[in-house]
């Protein structure tokens, strides 16, 4: 008995899934409606383009010159006013032969942020480093050491205004956030209560209004004699509106925690903060990642409401620029640009931060 060859049909090719066409396939082409979106913003796009190159590009006056600006009005952009206001805008109304004290502050701190971020840096020592940094910031930015001329703190602004009160913000509401948290699904009707009262409380209203109280109001009711510095209010007040939102966030990871490994723990004989640290909080934060990393956004962008309390970060910094000069004052577009795109640069290094932590995450629990 012979067999006959019988021919089987070809598989197709493997579909390939990296790379520059199947990324455009998979984001931008993926259904019909993507693929209309897509070729609706490319025609957007061309048709806006060309008027944005002229207008941003070829016509446009870079030199810090009012004159120039004036006569390219309506045809060019006017980059010279950042050429001539930067120093307001960056700096606020810092004295300005002591600018290079926030200079060197600022870059230290966004230095310690940037090695905050990178694994190698997370040893024992890292707070210690913070320590020294905050030390080195408020030295170089309030003076009154080693020989420093004394600034007060209604003249710090600008962007290492910006930066120190995102930071502090964070770092302060963080821990505070997971307390009341934990206080909010405590047993301890006590505990639980002024948990809730103080996270309704401060969502209830927005953070103009805490600011306002934090800097009108608080004071009123201070023993006499007695101040604050309002810097020091305004960072309390953000804090502890950020907290009350971070809160949240953070009981939404807790309450996503099987409760067979609360019970798990209880059986190995953990004590309650034992199954917190070890067990519930590693998992309950790793879950709302993307949220937190929403509400630190939201707290750098949050900065400039502290305008209302005369402080000027980068925004109030960059009225106060334009406002008091009648000449450059035309020009706030161009200058609203600038501090968006350092907004955008500071949020966006944020958001890619908070998508490799999850990544790192994913594959954590891949293991």
């Amino acid at each position: 008995m012979t067999d006959t060859f019988q021919s089987i049909t070809p598989r197709p090719a493997p579909v390939r899934t990296e790379g520059f066409v199947p990324w455009v396939r998979r984001n931008l082409f993926a259904d019909w409606k993507s693929g209309a979106t897509t070729v609706l913003l490319v025609a957007l796009a061309v048709y806006l383009l060309p008027g944005l190159g002229q207008w941003g590009l070829l016509q446009a006056v870079f030199a810090p010159d009012a004159q120039a600006c004036q006569g390219a009005r309506g045809s060019g952009a006017c980059w010279g006013v950042i050429a001539e206001k930067w120093r307001v805008i960056i700096f606020g109304r810092y004295p300005f032969e002591q600018q290079w004290r926030p200079e060197i502050a600022t870059v230290l701190m966004v230095a310690a942020l940037m090695a905050s971020c990178v694994r190698w840096f997370w040893k024992p020592w890292l707070a210690l480093m913070w320590v020294a940094v905050l030390a080195i910031f408020f030295g170089l930015m309030g003076g009154g050491v080693l020989g420093l001329e004394p600034v007060r703190t209604d003249l710090w602004g600008g962007l290492p205004l910006t930066v120190m009160l995102a930071t502090l913000s964070i770092f302060l509401a963080f821990p505070l956030a997971v307390g009341v948290a934990l206080g909010r699904r405590s047993q301890l009707p006590a505990i639980r209560t002024v948990c809730i009262v103080y996270i309704e409380l401060i969502r209830g209203v927005p953070l103009i209004s805490v600011l306002f109280m934090a800097s009108f109001m608080f004071p009123l009711f201070m023993p006499q004699g007695m101040t604050i510095d309002v810097l020091v209010r305004v960072l309390v007040g953000i804090t502890l509106f950020a907290a009350a939102y971070m809160a949240e966030i953070v009981r939404g990871g807790l309450q996503a925690i099987p409760k067979g490994q609360l019970e798990a723990a209880d059986t190995l004989g953990l004590s309650y903060w034992q199954t917190q640290r070890k067990i519930v909080l590693p998992q309950a934060l790793a879950m709302v990642v993307p949220s937190m990393m929403n509400n630190f956004i939201s707290i750098f962008k949050d900065t400039s409401l502290v305008t209302i309390v005369s402080l000027y970060e980068l925004t109030g910094a960059l009225s106060l620029a334009l406002n008091s000069d009648v000449e450059w004052r035309p020009f706030k577009i161009e200058a609203y640009l600038f501090i968006t795109a350092i907004y955008f640069a500071f949020c966006f290094a944020m958001s890619r931060y908070s998508l490799w932590v999850e990544k790192q995450v994913g594959v954590a629990k891949t293991r």
